[in-house]
């Protein structure tokens, strides 16, 4: 077993990176008012969320809890994103 302090300092070594990569995100939409720059910034908020929110709460597995679904709707709206900006007219 894992000791439960490395645990947490892995998770929040991702929240942190997804934070990052969400604020490079909200960056470039500030700059362009591209929609899709806006939805990954979302996308990447939520997905920290769901690497921060086992080690708030203590959950031991995250695949056991409802915190999975913040991890499906991140990836849903990133999917979402890129079919919206690939299949819009131009």
């Amino acid at each position: 077993m894992i000791d439960p302090l490395i645990l947490g300092f892995f998770g929040g070594a991702l929240t942190l990176g997804f934070l990052v990569a969400a604020v490079f995100f909200l960056k470039f939409w500030r700059r362009s008012r591209d929609p899709l720059f806006l939805t990954f910034a979302v996308a990447f908020v939520l997905l920290a969320a769901n690497q921060a929110a086992p080690v708030i709460f203590n959950i031991p597995r995250e695949d056991q809890g409802t915190v999975y679904l913040l991890r499906f709707a991140g990836f849903a709206l990133i999917i979402l994103a890129i079919l919206r900006k690939n299949l819009q007219k131009r």
